[in-house]
C-alpha cells in the first residue's frame, strides 16, 4: 500500500494551490458579494488554460489524462480560496467524462475540446427538475422524435452555469410507456437552441458567483444526432455517473473545511484572552485536534474512492462514503471554526461566514446525505446477501 501522490499529481496539486492563493483567494469575498464577474469568468478560463477542465480526459481531446485522484485534489485546493470556482471546475470535468463515456466520436471532438480549452467557460447538466430532486427517476421533461429532430417540452432546475454554458447534458423521456426510469434518454443541447430558455437566477445562501439557473424546453429542437448512449438507457446512465461527482463535491467540502479550520487556527495562536493566546486552551485544541483528524479521515475516504475509479473498480459505495462524511465535516469544520472565533466569525470581516454558507449546499447537491446512506447501506446489505 503507497499513499504518496505521484510526482504528476503533486504537480497538479501544487499548481492548483499555487493558482488559488495567487488568484481566487484575493478577489472570493467580493466575488461573494456580486462583484467583477468578469474576474470569475477570466479564472475560469485560466484554469482551462492550465488544464484544470480535463483532468480525467484523453489528450485526444484535449485533456490531461491525469486521473481522478488529480481531480479531486485540484478541487480541493480550488475550494480552499473560493467555492464557487471549483464547482466550476468539478461540474465542467463530469460534463466532459461522461461526453467522453458516452458520446460518439463526433460528440467528444465536438464538444469536449470546447470545453478544456476554455473556448466554452462551462458544460452543465439538465437532471433535476421540480418534481424530481432526490428522485430522478420521476422526471417530466419529455423529448419526442418529429423526423429528423428532437423536440424538448419541459422544465429543470438548479441548474449550475447555465448562463455561459457552451452545452446541456440533458435527460429526457423518450418512452411515456415505460416503467419508472426506463424510458429515459440523454442528449447533448448546445447553448442558443431554438426553445432553450435560460430562466431565473436563484437568490442562494452561497456559492453566489456560481450561477444557479432554471431551464425551460418550450418545443426546442435538437438534432436526431444529439441523443448521447443508448435509447432510453439513460437513467442508469445518471445514476451510473453521478458517482465521479459526488468525488468531486467531497472534494470542494473537503477544501471548504481545510480553510475554515486553518483561518481558524491561525487565529487562535494570536487571540488573547485571560492573558493567554486561546490556543493554549485545552477546548480550543480539542476543536483543532477533532477537526483536522476528521478532515484527513475525510481525505482518505475521498482518495479511496478516487483510486477504485482509476482503477476501474466498482466505487459507487465508496463514494457516496467519501461524499457524505466530507461534506459534513466541512460543516462541522465551520461551526467550530466560527465558534472559535467568537463573534467575529459571525461576520463579514473575516471568511468563516462565507465558508460557513458555502459549504451548507455540499450536503445536498451531486445527492443529499440522506440519499448518500441509502445508496452505502445497500451497496453492504447486497454485498452481505
Amino acid at each position: 500500500m503507497n499513499l504518496d501522490l505521484t510526482e504528476e499529481q503533486k504537480l497538479i496539486q501544487d499548481t492548483a494551490r499555487e493558482f488559488a492563493a495567487a488568484e481566487l483567494a484575493p478577489v472570493a469575498a467580493g466575488l461573494d458579494r456580486g462583484e467583477n464577474e468578469e474576474t470569475f469568468f477570466s479564472n475560469l478560463k485560466k484554469l482551462a488554460e492550465l488544464g484544470f477542465m480535463g483532468l480525467n480526459i484523453r489528450d485526444e481531446y484535449g485533456g490531461a489524462e491525469a486521473g481522478a485522484i488529480a481531480f479531486s485534489l485540484a478541487v480541493t485546493e480550488i475550494a480552499r480560496a473560493c467555492a464557487s470556482t471549483a464547482v466550476t471546475v468539478s461540474v465542467n470535468n463530469m460534463v466532459n467524462e461522461v461526453i467522453q463515456a458516452l458520446g460518439t466520436e463526433e460528440q467528444k471532438r465536438r464538444y469536449i475540446p470546447m470545453i478544456c480549452s476554455g473556448e466554452s467557460l462551462a458544460g452543465a447538466f439538465g437532471l433535476t427538475e421540480t418534481g424530481a430532486g432526490s428522485d430522478p427517476a420521476g422526471m417530466k421533461t419529455t423529448a419526442v422524435l418529429d423526423g429528423d429532430q428532437w423536440v424538448l417540452n419541459g422544465s429543470k432546475i438548479f441548474i449550475s452555469s447555465a448562463p455561459y454554458a457552451g452545452v446541456f447534458v440533458v435527460w429526457a423521456v423518450t418512452n411515456q410507456k415505460a416503467p419508472k426510469g426506463k424510458g429515459i434518454s440523454l442528449f447533448l443541447v448546445e447553448a442558443g437552441s431554438k426553445g432553450l430558455v435560460i430562466g431565473k437566477r436563484e437568490a442562494k445562501m452561497g456559492q453566489h458567483a456560481s450561477s444557479t439557473n432554471e431551464l425551460l424546453f418550450e418545443d426546442c429542437r435538437i438534432p436526431k444526432s444529439a441523443l448521447m448512449g443508448k435509447m432510453n438507457d439513460g437513467f442508469r446512465v445518471a445514476v451510473a455517473e453521478l458517482g465521479g461527482g459526488r468525488i468531486g463535491i467531497g472534494s470542494l467540502g473537503l477544501g471548504v473545511g481545510l480553510a475554515a479550520m486553518d483561518f481558524a487556527a491561525r487565529y487562535a495562536l494570536e487571540r488573547v484572552q485571560f492573558g493567554k493566546r486561546i490556543s493554549e486552551f485545552q477546548a480550543i485544541q480539542w476543536k483543532i485536534a477533532d477537526m483536522y483528524t476528521a478532515l484527513e479521515a475525510a481525505r482518505l475516504l475521498l482518495m479511496n474512492a478516487a483510486f477504485r475509479k482509476e482503477q476501474g473498480r466498482p466505487f459507487a459505495k465508496e463514494a457516496s462514503m467519501a461524499k457524505v462524511f466530507a461534506t459534513e465535516t466541512a460543516n462541522r469544520a465551520c461551526y467550530e471554526a466560527m465558534q472559535i472565533l467568537g463573534g467575529y466569525g459571525y461576520t463579514q470581516d473575516f471568511p468563516i461566514e462565507r465558508y460557513t454558507r458555502d459549504a451548507r449546499i455540499t450536503t445536498i447537491y451531486e445527492g443529499t446525505s440522506e440519499i448518500q446512506r441509502m445508496i452505502i447501506s445497500r451497496e453492504i446489505l447486497r454485498e452481505l446477501s
